[in-house]
This record gives C-alpha cells, structure tokens and sequence, in this order.
C-alpha cells in the first residue's frame, strides 16, 4: 500500500512536470491575409512569425513557448470580430494586430471583455485607445499626429497651391484626412475639395473629372495603397498632373505597382524607415534568408511580441491583465524599432512621423524613400 502510494505521488510529480515543461501560450495574428490588403497582413503575419520563432529559440516566455494562430480578417469589421471570437474559443491570450483601425475598433472590445491583450503594429485611429480598454497597446502613432506633420509640411511648401482632400470612407482614411484637413485649416489652407469614395471601388472617372475642375495641384489621399494606386494611374490617364500626399497605409510597394510610373514624386508620412536602425539588423538578415522585405509594419508586428514577452517577464506571469499592467505606463521596452514606452492609454511615448518621397531606384523599381 505504502509503495502503491508512493508511485502515486511520484506519478503525479511527473505529471506536473511535464504540465509546467509542455505549458504553451497561444499568440494570435489577425489581419488582411487576404483580399486586397493582403501585403498589410503578411506583413504582420511574417513580423509575429519570426518572433515567435526567435522567441522560442531562445527558451520561450517564463518557460513557455508560443503557439501561434493566424486570423484572416479580410479588413472587414463583421469579419474581424468572427476572427476575434474564434480566437476566443481556441484559448489565446495575446493578439498581434489587427491591421485596419476599424477592425480594431469592434474586435478589440470582444478581446477586452474576454481577457485578452492585444497590440496592433499598425491602427492609427485615436479612438481606439481614447476608450479606455484596458487590454489595448499599439507600436504604431496616431493620425492626429500623422495628420498634424502631414498639414505642416504642406504649410511649409505648398501654402500657394491649390489641395483636394480625399477619403475612403472608413474609420482609418476619413480619420486621417480629417485630422490633416485640421491642421491645414490652422494653417489657413482651405482645401478646393473634400470628397469621400469606397473602399473596394476602381473606376474613380466622376472624382477625377472634380479633381480637373478644381484645378488642384496636389490630392491629399486618406486611404489605402489599393484605391490610391488606382487614383493615381487615372489622373495620369486623364492628364491630371496632381501629386499624391498620402499617410501609411500606402507603405508597400504595392502602390507603385498599382499606380504604374505616375506614383514617383507621391509624397508619405511614415516614421522613420525601422529597415534602417541597428537593432533590427539581424532580424532583417532573417527575413532577407526567406526572400521577404520586411517593410511598413512587419518589424512593428515583431516589436509588438518582443513588448509582450518583457510585459510577461516584468509581471512574473503570462496573465494578460497583469502582462498590460506591467506595460502600462511603465520603463521602455528594447525591441528591434527601438526603445518602446507606452502612456496610461496605451500609445506608444515617442511620435516620430517624417515625409518620404516615391523615387525610382537604381534597379528601376519606384518605391519610398526618407526625405
């Protein structure tokens, strides 16, 4: 009896071993891996891969390894909160992403109410971390930040010509012309156009015909690469010679390939290049191995994991509560685009938008350059 009982506790030791040594943590990545976004969501989903795969290399979090599970999004809001629930029911505690401000908006509520952290590399929109939710971070800045250099560099340079303002319509492109149309409006600009379009739409004929009556010599374009891209190939169809001042949801190549050659000489807010900074160099060698360039929001999404697993180490825990508490308002983090600090709402300390300029390149490729 005495050894029976013996072999039980040593059973059991076993298995609460082999508990701790087999304990995973679920990450989810949600974003556009599909559609006509889908450059945004391999960004985001080839950032949160390599972490994770560095992560775990180097022995895990608190001794867990991550698990992670991929949430196709398709940038539709309906859609988000369906990926948002699945992540739910399949046990996972962190979120990178998502990519659209009006995704996060819906989805991020299910995450609240359900206990889990999230951190998107990439929505802008103010609201959504001006809600109070405990559970939201973001790597990225914000569009009345964006907006505001935006509206400053136009003061500065083009304060004689004539502006259009532009929108998709959704929480991310109206937003960021809004706060753009703010700032030139303190400038004492007032813009010959303010006009909104779908998202998803491709022939853009009526708005261009305005674009020509207006006479305007620069089109401020809040919105996606897709129907930017678009915008651009038919002005220059139609003979409009009009620059494209756009913010970061135009930062993938995409753009000139959907714009064709008339793309060169656009102009972009985006912080500074991450491609560039010392600390992301090994990473960027990593991703270089698999023939990816990890452009715009792919080292966010990895920072946004490295900020997790310091949150947890910081905690002593995995628990996404006490994960966003250690977070909140607390020292830097080191990550591959530098040091990351997040205020009591959980945006990020250091604002840092600059402009670039669409350039062709020695290879013939046109793409985005720091100014």
């Amino acid at each position: 009896m005495k050894k029976l009982l013996l072999s039980s506790i040593a059973l059991g030791a076993v298995l609460a071993f082999s508990g701790v040594a087999n304990a995973q943590i679920k990450l989810g990545v949600a974003g556009p891996i599909t559609g006509p976004n889908a450059a945004f969501g391999a960004q985001l989903k080839n950032g949160t891969e390599q972490a994770v795969e560095d992560i775990n290399a180097a022995g895990g979090i608190l001794g867990q390894k991550l698990v992670l599970s991929v949430g196709d999004d398709v940038s539709d809001p309906k859609q988000g909160v369906s990926v948002a629930n699945k992540f739910v029911g399949d046990g996972v505690k962190w979120v990178v992403g998502h990519f659209n401000s009006g995704v996060v908006m819906p989805a991020s509520e299910v995450y609240a109410e359900n206990g889990i952290l999230m951190i998107s590399p990439s929505a802008t929109n103010p609201k959504i971390t001006e809600r109070g939710l405990w559970n939201v971070f973001r790597t990225c800045g914000r569009d009345d930040q964006q907006g505001e250099v935006a509206a400053a560099y136009i003061a500065k340079n083009f304060k004689d010509k004539k502006i259009a303002v532009i929108h998709d319509k959704t929480t991310y492109g109206q937003g960021l012309a809004d706060e753009t149309r703010k700032g030139l409006t303190k400038a004492g600009i007032k813009d010959v156009l303010y006009e909104g379009v779908n998202a998803g739409e491709k022939d853009f004929s009526a708005l261009i015909s305005k674009i020509k009556a207006v006479g305007a010599d620069y089109v401020y374009w809040g919105g996606l690469h897709t129907e930017g891209g678009l915008i651009v190939r038919q002005m220059r169809d139609q003979g409009v010679k009009a620059v494209m001042i756009s913010g970061d949801g135009i930062t993938t190549d995409e753009f000139a390939t959907i714009g064709g050659p008339g793309v060169e000489g656009t102009l972009m807010t985006f912080p500074p290049d991450p491609q560039k900074r010392p600390e992301a160099a090994a990473v960027i060698q990593k991703f270089a191995a698999k023939n990816f360039k990890p452009e715009a929001y792919t080292l966010y999404s990895y920072a946004a994991v490295q900020i997790m697993a310091e949150g947890a180490k910081r905690a002593n825990s995995v628990d996404p509560k006490k994960v966003a508490e250690a977070l909140r308002g607390g020292a830097a983090v080191k990550t591959v685009i530098g040091d990351i600090a997040f205020d009591k709402k959980g945006d990020i300390t250091r604002p840092d938008y600059t402009m670039y300029t669409w350039k062709k390149g020695a290879d013939g490729k046109i793409t985005y350059v720091e100014n």
